[in-house]
C-alpha cells in the first residue's frame, strides 16, 4: 500500500543546510525570549524593541519552516524565493541590533541592584541573542546568489542591500523624529524628502518582489530599478553635502556638542546619527548601483 504522508512532506526543509540553519534560529529565538521574560526581565522602549525582534523573527521562522516541510507555500500568492530572502536579510538586522541593544542597556558585571541570578539570565540571553544574529547571517550567507546564477531578485546583492537601505532609512527616521529641529530650514526638510521618497520607493520595489507582481507592470521591472537607484545615488549626495552644512557649520548650526545639551535629548546628537547613516546609505546606494549592472534574476522563484 502506497504511503499517503511522505510525498507531501519535504525533508530538505529541515535537513539541508538552509534548514538547519532556520531550525537554529528557531530554537536561539525561543531560548533568548524565554530566559528574558522568566528572569532577565527588559524595560522601556529599549527592551520593548529587543522582545519584538527576538518574537516576531521567531514567529516568522516557525511560519517558514512549516510552510517549507508542508508545501504549504505553494498555496501562497507570493514569490516565496523573495520573501525568504528578504526577511533572511531583515531577520539578520533586527537581531544583531537587538543583540548589541540588549546587554549594553541591561548586562552588568556586578550582582548589585539586580541580583546574581537575574545578572546571569540576561548574560544569557545575550549569548543567546548574538547565536541567533550568527544563524540569521548563516541562511543569508547559504542563500545569496552566486555570480552567474539565475535566481529571485532579493537573493541577489541588489535585492539584499534594499533591505539594508530601508533598515538604515528607519535610523534616520527615528533620529529626526528625536527633536534633530528638521524644520528649521528647508534645506534640512530637503533632506527629510530625499529620506522619505527613497524609502518608499525602495520599499514599494521590495514589496513588488515579494509578492511576485513584477511581471503586471507595464514597464521593465529591472531597468527601472537600476534608473531608480540612479537617481536615489544623485538624490542622497545632495542630502549628504546639504545636511551637514545646516546642522554642522557655524553660521547655521553647532560644530560641537553644545555643552549645555542634555544627554539623550540634545538635537545635535540626533542631527549626527543622520548625518552619519545619510553617508551610510550613500555607500549603500552606490554599491546596489554598481551590482544591479550585472545581476539576473527571476521575479516567480
Amino acid at each position: 500500500m502506497e504511503s499517503t504522508g511522505g510525498p507531501y512532506l519535504n525533508t530538505a526543509a529541515v535537513t539541508s543546510p538552509v534548514g538547519i540553519a532556520r531550525l537554529l534560529q528557531m530554537t536561539f529565538g525561543c531560548t533568548t525570549f524565554s530566559l528574558v521574560a522568566h528572569q532577565g526581565g527588559f524595560s522601556a522602549a529599549y527592551g520593548t524593541f529587543c522582545m519584538f525582534v527576538w518574537t516576531f523573527c521567531f514567529a516568522v521562522t516557525v511560519f517558514i519552516i512549516t510552510c517549507e516541510f508542508t508545501h504549504l507555500h505553494s498555496c501562497l500568492s507570493i514569490s516565496w524565493g523573495n520573501f525568504t530572502a528578504a526577511f533572511a536579510m531583515l531577520a539578520t538586522l533586527m537581531s544583531v541590533t537587538a543583540a548589541v541593544i540588549y546587554p549594553l542597556y541591561f548586562v552588568q558585571l556586578g550582582c548589585y541592584p539586580i541580583g546574581c541570578e537575574v545578572r546571569d539570565f540576561r548574560i544569557a540571553a545575550s549569548v543567546f541573542a548574538g547565536l541567533l544574529f550568527i544563524a540569521y547571517a548563516a541562511e543569508v550567507f547559504l542563500t545569496r546568489a552566486k555570480p552567474g546564477q539565475v535566481t529571485s531578485y532579493m537573493a541577489t546583492v541588489s535585492g539584499l542591500l534594499k533591505i539594508v537601505q530601508a533598515f538604515v532609512a528607519c535610523i534616520i527616521f527615528g533620529a529626526l523624529v528625536n527633536d534633530s529641529q528638521h524644520s528649521k530650514y528647508v534645506a534640512t526638510q530637503w533632506c527629510v524628502a530625499v529620506y522619505s521618497f527613497c524609502f518608499v520607493v525602495t520599499v514599494v520595489v521590495v514589496a513588488f518582489s515579494v509578492t511576485g507582481k513584477t511581471a503586471l507592470l507595464c514597464f521593465p521591472f529591472e531597468r527601472s530599478v537600476v534608473v531608480y537607484t540612479f537617481g536615489a545615488v544623485l538624490l542622497y549626495v545632495s542630502a549628504a553635502v546639504i545636511w551637514p552644512v545646516f546642522c554642522f557649520d557655524s553660521k547655521y548650526g553647532s560644530p560641537r556638542r553644545p555643552s549645555l545639551c542634555a544627554k539623550g535629548k540634545c538635537p545635535w546628537d540626533s542631527q549626527l546619527v543622520i548625518a552619519i547613516f545619510t553617508y551610510v546609505n550613500l555607500l549603500l546606494y552606490v554599491v546596489d548601483l554598481a551590482y544591479s549592472q550585472r545581476i539576473r534574476f527571476v521575479s516567480h522563484l
